[in-house]
């Protein structure tokens, strides 16, 4: 049987009740241990308890995690288009607060 244990984990929220979480977890088994990058999306349920849907996992070989950090940022959205869905984010907190 396989254990899991969450060394560090960090979310960020998003849309309506959804969350990616990014963590650092380990696998233990009898044959040993297995340390990886775990990415989760999830929601918050209407108890408030956490719900995952996907998760992926990425081996700590620097080269895999440089190439997957770097893809990302490459294949992101553009100053512009990042400025831009800020200024929405911060109308539709102020028109929240109204």
């Amino acid at each position: 049987m396989v254990e899991f244990e969450t060394i560090k984990a960090e979310e960020i929220p998003f849309g309506n009740n959804n969350f990616i979480e990014v963590a650092r977890k380990k696998a233990i088994s009898e044959d040993g241990e297995n340390v990886f990058i775990s990415i989760s999306r999830g929601f918050v349920a209407a108890n408030s308890e956490k719900r995952y849907r996907k998760s992926f996992t990425i081996p700590l070989d620097p080269a895999v995690v440089d190439f997957v950090a770097a893809k990302i940022k490459e294949f992101g959205p553009t100053a512009e288009e990042a400025a831009k869905a800020a200024e929405q984010a911060k109308e539709k907190t102020e028109k929240n607060e109204e």
